[in-house]
């Protein structure tokens, strides 16, 4: 529903089925007695039309742009298109030449002017104050009939809806339900920030994660950007607050997690509980993040970006943004080069190793299907605990007979390998779990051997690291893992960035709206990552890699075997 908008990429019912209904503690007024309904039921309704496109019975939303009469209907009619999750709007085209302006409620019943006696609303760039307030009725009809408040036309592109009275009542109760005074977690001038480290993470990699976080988080309170923390008026509009954000202290709050994934939930609960914060920034995690991105999602909790090499790739979820899709990329960028149309040969069978319980296993279990899809035999075996032993030169002796190794191993399994597969059998390891250019693979494994790559390559990144290898220096934070330290900085100016442009509106699913329209418009693109890119219900910011290979049997130089891919 787009006041003055063009259709973006519709929304997935999968991923619009997976938001919760909001509930209101009272119940609202609805705008025609013969669909008298509680507020809960009204608000329920209405999120299916808002997110969905669905209608109280069912059936789809249709809508039709005037003059030229095309139709829209369901996913491809819903509000959120245009108006986003938040209701906050956006803008359309290259240069925000079509402004769509919140539709949530505090917006569209807001008196006109500055000497209005309401609250002042919290700044948002689209927002329009040229027009009286609507009324029930009156927005009835421009959802109808594409008339302002006023009785001006709407822009064309706005759609004219097509739905019954209770319909209308409960998509009307549903804008007003937007309205959030207050975000969780930021109150007093303190915005809070939680990171979460699950028990499988590193100790060492845990410190060096948090002493990032802890220099960015004091930098933020030492050296604040932009104007006083008293609100200004914006001069753009009279019953904004102000365009500038205030200053707000940045509270670190580390929430551990401990125990089996089971008990996480708990845990997650209860920190929530006694510390309200307006996101999760960066985090830890070994190969199970699912407890954490499904605790998130269920409380409309933005989660970025955090440090796992086993994101959760569900279509139908939100809240949480990942840097990539880690080891699953990996078994799409190997998958497309052992099936590929440019595979020299495809191979008759794939044999797997992987350590349970270690990230590999979900790769491994990504690339059997993709293989399996193309008519490729493949056989997959679990070595014991995440540790090297017997058991892997074992493993390798039954590679027998098989056209291609794919090898789901850490440095310590790496390191240790002895005499190479037979002549013909093409080799493939894990980057991220191996150690990217600084895999310990043996020189009589070098020249066989190729390497997937999620990042760009080092000669390539080395220009857009020199600012966060002098910001480490400068603060005497000792590199221990640089890609992760590299990663965690990025998360953190990110969300500054996005903050900055909040002003003082800090809805929480706004903070996600406005990562995915401008993380790729980033002046300064710094970090492992090539190009950095989100769009609407997108959850990965970089979405190709590299097949590579060692350039010599000694030495770190890297070769890529074809362009940037993006499976």
């Amino acid at each position: 529903m787009g006041w003055s908008s063009i259709n973006r990429k519709p929304m997935t019912r999968a991923r619009a089925w997976a938001v919760t209904a909001l509930i209101v503690a009272a119940p609202l007024v609805t705008l025609f007695a013969g669909a008298a309904q509680s507020a809960p039921a009204a608000v329920d309704r209405g999120e299916s039309i808002y997110l969905l496109g669905l209608l109280g019975s069912g059936a789809p939303l249709e809508a039709s742009r005037r003059p030229s009469g095309l139709r829209v209907t369901g996913a491809d009619a819903a509000c959120v298109n245009c108006h986003q999750r938040s209701g906050l709007g956006s803008y359309e085209g290259y240069a925000g030449y079509v402004r769509i302006p919140p539709i949530a409620g505090q917006y569209l019943f807001h008196a006109r002017g500055a000497t209005s006696a309401e609250p002042v609303l919290p700044y948002v760039e689209s927002m329009h104050s040229n027009r009286d307030p609507y009324t029930d009725a009156t927005l009835a009809r421009a959802i109808r009939d594409g008339v302002d408040s006023q009785g001006r036309p709407l822009n064309e592109l706005m759609p004219r809806y097509t739905m019954t009275d209770a319909d209308m009542s409960a998509l009307i109760a549903y804008l007003k339900s937007l309205d959030k005074l207050q975000a969780p977690g930021a109150k007093e001038a303190v915005l809070h920030i939680a990171t979460v480290v699950t028990p499988e993470a590193d100790p060492a990699r845990r410190a060096a994660m948090l002493d990032v976080m802890q220099h960015y988080f004091a930098d933020k309170n030492e050296f604040p950007i932009g104007p006083s923390a008293q609100m200004r008026t914006s001069g753009k509009t009279g019953y904004a607050k102000s365009m500038f954000m205030p200053h707000h202290q940045w509270k670190l709050h580390v929430w551990d997690l401990s125990g089996p994934p089971s008990q996480w939930r708990e845990q997650l609960e209860a920190h929530l509980g006694q510390e309200p914060v307006l996101a999760v920034l960066s985090g830890l995690g070994g190969m199970n993040w699912v407890p954490v991105h499904d605790f998130c999602e269920q409380h409309k909790l933005p989660c970025l970006f955090p440090n796992i090499d086993v994101p959760v790739n569900q279509d139908h979820d939100f809240y949480t943004l990942y840097f990539s899709r880690g080891v699953l990329l990996e078994a799409e960028l190997i998958g497309r080069a052992l099936s590929g149309s440019d595979a020299a040969g495809t191979p008759r069978t794939v044999y797997q190793l992987y350590r349970q319980g270690d990230s590999g296993e979900a790769a491994a279990a990504v690339l059997a299907a993709a293989l399996k899809e193309h008519g490729i035999n493949v056989r997959t075996e679990s070595l014991g605990g995440i540790r090297a032993g017997k058991d892997l030169s074992e493993a390798l002796h039954r590679v027998s007979g098989a056209s291609a190794l794919v090898m789901w191993l850490r440095p310590d399994d790496l390191r240790v390998l002895d005499q190479p597969p037979a002549p013909g059998v093409s080799v493939f390891v894990s980057g991220l779990m191996g150690g990217l250019e600084h895999s310990p693979l043996p020189e009589s494994w070098r020249s066989r051997t190729q390497m997937a790559y999620p990042y760009d390559l080092p000669e390539r990144r080395n220009l857009r690291m020199r600012y966060p290898l002098a910001w480490f220096s400068m603060r005497h934070i000792p590199i221990v893992d640089e890609r992760l330290q590299a990663d965690t900085y990025l998360a953190c100016g990110l969300l500054a960035e996005t903050l900055s442009h909040m002003a003082d509106n800090l809805a929480q699913p706004y903070i996600v709206e406005l990562l995915q329209n401008s993380v790729e418009h980033r002046l300064i693109n710094t970090g492992y990552y090539p190009r950095l890119g989100l769009g609407p219900n997108q959850q990965f910011v970089s979405k190709g890699g590299y097949i590579v290979h060692f350039a010599e049997p000694a030495g770190s130089d890297l070769v890529a075997d074809s362009d940037w891919v993006v499976p």
